[in-house]
């Protein structure tokens, strides 16, 4: 049978000291259980804890001590070991210096001088960044670390981005930008842009836009290796007379031959998959004179007119290769339908060794009046696409500045949705004579 709990002879909680009658067996401050504390000890301490001497105990209450026994025989007596005597350890486990030093009553020397923390590195929001050695980029995001040969900082580890995700080019009268897009994972459009002059004097500005097949092999390849070869075709030509309405010709056909060398290379057979065609592209250009107007194109790239006058009617100069513009041409469905559909874009013209048959289309056109030629992908046109919504999005100064048009026309094309890789290049008419640049 259990037994009652007996009432504590505590004056004070053994908690929080606060008084307790003889019969109390909980406290009643904080509720502690006075059983489960012994009694205190009826003797008194002959020091207290502050040091000063206590009441001395009762004879009485004195503890009898044994007796050590007497040592047996005459011999010496134990030695005495004192704690110097002792050869101590560190806590490291090593000796203590000096002999018979068991225990230490000494303390390290402190230091006169505390060293400083090593400084934090410079916030690269505000610090000068560092020159990078010949041939090194510096990462981005960090500014601080070197970019390796994969891409990314040795440093923090972030990657950088690709050289052709944003480009912008201005030359003279013509301006170019290029952006990745807010979906894809690189760049496939390529463009190029460049001026000479024809032999009677008068300047020439050339711009050659081009959009990669990313259902093909290396689109990206394709695209730039055809808007390098138009460029150079073109400058190659029009110096020499030719007439640029020819020349765009030659230029495409030119551009052609380069994305169909590509088919052949190794590193084409390499990423070759059986569900992929060889490396496509598509092409459009433009080159304007003080006079006269030419584009050229293969495939759903596009060019627009847009006057200065903004009273005067936009156009848009050419017609896409593509199935929702093959079905509005035979009369099978209205614009409106036919790019509804979700076959409107394929095309259905390109450039590439597996394409059907090349054929380069050209017009030349002869404006009464000064404007811009709007070249661009369907990353653009996209979120533009009648010319009166391609004109509404053109700035006012275009003409003068080419280059912020571009950029502008690329943002309208990101904050719609920004899809697809978005490439425009803008050439005002007439062409300014050699010199003049924009403003």
């Amino acid at each position: 049978m259990s037994q009652m709990p007996q009432p504590t002879a505590l004056t004070k909680c053994p908690i929080c000291e606060w008084p307790l009658a003889s019969d109390d067996r909980f406290c009643g401050a904080c509720g502690h259980d006075l059983s489960a504390v012994p009694a205190p000890p009826a003797d008194h301490p002959t020091l207290t804890m502050n040091g000063t001497a206590g009441d001395t105990p009762d004879e009485a209450a004195s503890v009898a001590w044994p007796v050590a026994p007497p040592s047996a025989g005459a011999g010496p007596s134990a030695p005495v070991v004192l704690p110097t005597d002792l050869q101590g350890t560190e806590s490291g486990g090593g000796e203590l210096p000096g002999p018979g030093r068991g225990v230490r009553f000494d303390r390290p020397r402190e230091p006169d001088e505390y060293p400083l923390a090593a400084p934090l590195p410079p916030d690269p929001r505000t610090a000068e960044p560092a020159t990078p050695p010949a041939g090194m980029k510096l990462c981005v995001a960090c500014r601080a670390g070197y970019v390796d040969r994969d891409g990314y900082c040795e440093n923090c580890g972030h990657a950088q981005p690709r050289e052709r995700d944003h480009v912008e080019q201005e030359l003279g009268a013509v301006a170019a930008v290029s952006d990745r897009g807010l979906r894809h994972h690189r760049n496939e459009d390529a463009f190029a842009v460049s001026s000479t002059a024809l032999p009677d004097g008068s300047p020439s500005v050339v711009a050659i836009v081009c959009d990669g097949v990313s259902s093909a092999t290396r689109p990206d390849d394709a695209s730039l290796a055809a808007a390098r070869a138009a460029n150079e075709t073109l400058l190659d030509s029009l110096p020499r007379g030719t007439h640029p309405q020819q020349a765009m010709h030659d230029a495409i056909v030119a551009a052609s031959a380069a994305v169909n060398a590509l088919a052949e290379e190794p590193e084409t057979g390499q990423e070759h998959a059986p569900h992929q065609n060889a490396p496509a592209c598509t092409i459009v250009g433009s080159v304007v004179t003080p006079s006269l107007l030419v584009v050229g194109w293969v495939g759903d790239s596009r060019a627009y007119w847009v006057p200065v006058d903004r009273s005067a009617p936009p156009a848009r100069l050419t017609e896409d290769d593509s199935w929702a513009a093959q079905m509005v041409s035979a009369g099978l469905m209205s614009e409106a339908e036919a790019y509804a559909d979700e076959r409107a874009h394929a095309i259905t013209g390109w450039l590439g060794a597996d394409a059907y048959e090349l054929e380069p289309h050209t017009a030349s056109f002869k404006p009464d009046r000064p404007g811009v030629v709007v070249v661009c992908t369907d990353g653009l046109w996209n979120y533009a696409e009648a010319a009166e919504e391609m004109a509404e999005a053109v700035p006012l100064d275009a003409a003068e500045r080419p280059l912020h048009c571009a950029q502008v026309l690329v943002g309208h094309a990101l904050d719609g949705g920004g899809h697809d890789n978005v490439t425009v290049a803008v050439l005002p008419f007439p062409a300014p004579p050699q010199g003049a640049g924009s403003a």
